[in-house]
C-alpha cells in the first residue's frame, strides 16, 4: 500500500522532522534527508499505523450496528391507541 500526502501536509513533515531532529540529536537535517526518513516512515510504519486505525473504525462501527435495532425502533400502529390508557412505546418481545 503506497500512502499519498498532499504536498503541503509532506512540506509541514519535513519541516516537523527538521526540528526534531535538530532538538533531540543537534545535527541539521536538509530537506531532502526529511524526505527520505518522511518516506520510509510511510512505507515502514503507515501501514501498521493505518491497519490499525482501520480495525478501531471497524470495531467502532460493529458497536453502533449492533445497537441499530434498539436506537432505531419506531413503534407500529401507533394511530390508534387504547382509550383510557396512556400509550407508551416499548419494543415487542421478539426485538428485545
Amino acid at each position: 500500500m503506497d500512502i499519498r500526502l498532499p504536498p503541503d501536509v509532506e512540506q509541514r513533515l519535513h519541516e516537523s522532522i527538521q526540528r526534531f531532529v535538530a532538538q533531540e540529536y543537534g545535527v541539521s537535517l536538509g530537506g531532502l534527508g526529511a524526505g527520505v526518513f518522511l518516506d520510509f516512515c510511510l512505507k515502514e510504519i503507515g501501514p501498521a499505523v493505518y491497519n490499525q486505525a482501520v480495525a478501531d473504525a471497524q470495531a467502532h462501527l460493529q458497536v453502533h450496528v449492533a445497537d441499530l435495532e434498539n436506537v432505531c425502533f419506531a413503534e407500529e400502529g401507533g394511530w390508534w391507541k387504547p382509550e383510557g390508557r396512556k400509550a407508551v412505546a416499548r419494543k415487542p418481545a421478539s426485538r428485545r
